[in-house]
């Protein structure tokens, strides 16, 4: 069955009281039960990037579901991939940031030969909630002197303000 966006996002699940009571959890795995709905998405993702009519050269995919959608973005435009991942993870010379999550600090790494000066970088997650994540990532990117021009989400949470916290402008597949 040929998907359209509009079926993509009907694939998404919502769970209440999950991880606790109190929390509605949206669940994009149910897209991955579908290979026609992945490259629906993926293809929506790609269209996006090359209507911005900017050289891209790095997609950056966040630790760990910005994997899933990073590297196959990043075939399709013909540009490298480059992983943002928690502490410890990572070899080779890194370079870190630490943010605040919920419930204390974490650290991001990023290989320290990932991004070139000057490099345009497409930073990549599935959901955009408080924008910690996202905004490390970003320091991550400025660090190594690349530029942010766009960060991509499948889905938004509207009402924590986590795109205020960043600098380049946001995208959001599901606003919820």
């Amino acid at each position: 069955m040929p998907y359209t966006i509009e079926k993509v996002k009907e694939l998404v699940r919502e769970y209440p009281d999950f991880p606790s009571e109190g929390i509605l959890f949206r669940d994009i795995f149910p897209i991955f039960h579908h290979p026609e709905a992945v490259e629906c998405l993926i293809n929506h993702f790609v269209e996006l990037i090359k209507a911005l009519n900017k050289q891209v050269d790095v997609i950056v995919g966040l630790d760990a579901r910005g994997f899933l959608f990073g590297p196959l973005i990043a075939i399709k435009l013909g540009v490298s991939f480059v992983p943002v991942r928690k502490r410890g993870k990572l070899p080779g010379q890194l370079v870190s940031v630490t943010y605040m999550k919920e419930y204390g600090p974490d650290v991001f790494e990023m290989q320290a030969d990932g991004i070139k000066a000057g490099q345009n970088v497409v930073i990549v997650d599935d959901l955009l909630a408080t924008g910690g994540s996202c905004k490390a990532a970003e320091d991550l990117v400025a660090q190594m002197k690349g530029n942010v021009i766009l960060n991509t989400f499948v889905i938004s949470l509207v009402g924590l303000e986590g795109d205020k916290k960043l600098k380049a402008p946001v995208y959001a597949l599901i606003k919820c």
